[in-house]
């Protein structure tokens, strides 16, 4: 919970001017933060729910499809040990792509909002 209180006495601390409560539900309330949301939101829900599916899957095949997940692929490595790998792979590359994402289209919004309150105190 915000509040207008003031830093504590003795405190040399200066860092940003402080917003109001006001100021951030108006905020939170404008078009550019909607923007920002929806911007953030339409990336990672997409994404976390294809890897969640994409877990459950190997988790419901490594319970219901043995025989699959036991096919040699290649030498000693069956589907399985690919399938584990595999998410490994996928793990770092949405890290990596939401990286990208929010350097491109999440972060200069978000700084633009952060400067626009800080400088109206």
């Amino acid at each position: 919970m915000a509040t207008d209180a003031p830093p504590p006495e003795g405190s040399t601390e200066k860092g940003p001017a402080q917003p109001t409560t006001e100021a951030f539900v108006a905020e939170q309330e404008s078009a550019e933060f909607g923007e920002l949301r929806r911007s953030h939101r339409s990336f990672a829900f997409p994404l976390t729910i294809a890897f969640v599916l994409w877990y459950l899957l190997y988790v419901l095949l490594s319970n219901y499809a043995g025989d699959f997940m036991g096919t040699k692929v290649y030498s000693n490595f069956n589907v399985a040990f690919v399938f584990g790998l595999a998410q490994f792979l996928t793990t770092f590359l949405i890290a990596w792509f939401y990286s990208r994402h929010a350097n491109a289209k999440l972060d200069p919004k978000a700084e633009a909002i952060k400067s626009r309150m800080e400088a109206d105190v």
